[in-house]
């Protein structure tokens, strides 16, 4: 075996952290990263997207269903996108509503960041949010609220969702900016 050949994936050097030019860097920032040999700041040797590691994504369960927050997520009896959209396009989920209290486009989840956001779409009879260890929020008509995992968003009629703990998502799943 070749130890020396440039083309293998599975050995790694160490190699001065590059800094943008102006940019300060904290100084208990380590001054050396590690990549595969050959690799450049940026990409691959192969001239690729640069790897980044898998993002992190909530997800919310609806009934048995788990839908994760790699785009927007609108839930409603009869859930419509908005005519302009801006970003991803969102996931539409429909809930039962045999008493009519869930809205056709009632709330939305959107994960901006590491925190979930959840919106009341306008709702008529309004979305109450209950976060762990906290006293219920009715959420007025528009009104946004960060939830944690865990937080039980009530639409009416029995319809219950839960915000999930983030899980890794795959690179492929992850796309770049």
């Amino acid at each position: 075996m070749d130890h020396d050949d440039p083309h293998r994936d599975d050995d790694t050097v160490v190699t001065p952290l590059v800094r943008p030019p102006g940019r300060a860097v904290p100084r208990d920032l380590d001054d050396t990263v590690v990549r595969p040999r050959g690799a450049r700041p940026g990409g691959d040797r192969a001239g690729t997207a640069p790897v980044r590691p898998a993002r992190r994504r909530h997800g919310v369960r609806v009934g048995t269903a788990v839908h994760w927050l790699d785009r927007p997520l609108l839930v409603g009896r009869r859930p419509a996108a908005p005519r302009v959209v801006r970003g991803a396009e969102p996931q539409l989920v429909t809930v039962p509503s045999a008493g009519g209290e869930v809205s056709a486009s009632h709330v939305s989840f959107d994960q901006q960041g590491d925190v979930v956001v959840v919106t009341d779409l306008r709702s008529t009879n309004g979305t109450v949010v209950v976060m762990p260890g906290r006293v219920p929020v009715r959420l007025r008509q528009g009104e946004s609220v960060v939830a944690l995992a865990g937080t039980i968003v009530d639409l009416g009629d029995g319809v219950l969702l839960e915000v999930l703990p983030p899980q890794r998502i795959p690179l492929q799943e992850d796309p770049l900016p």
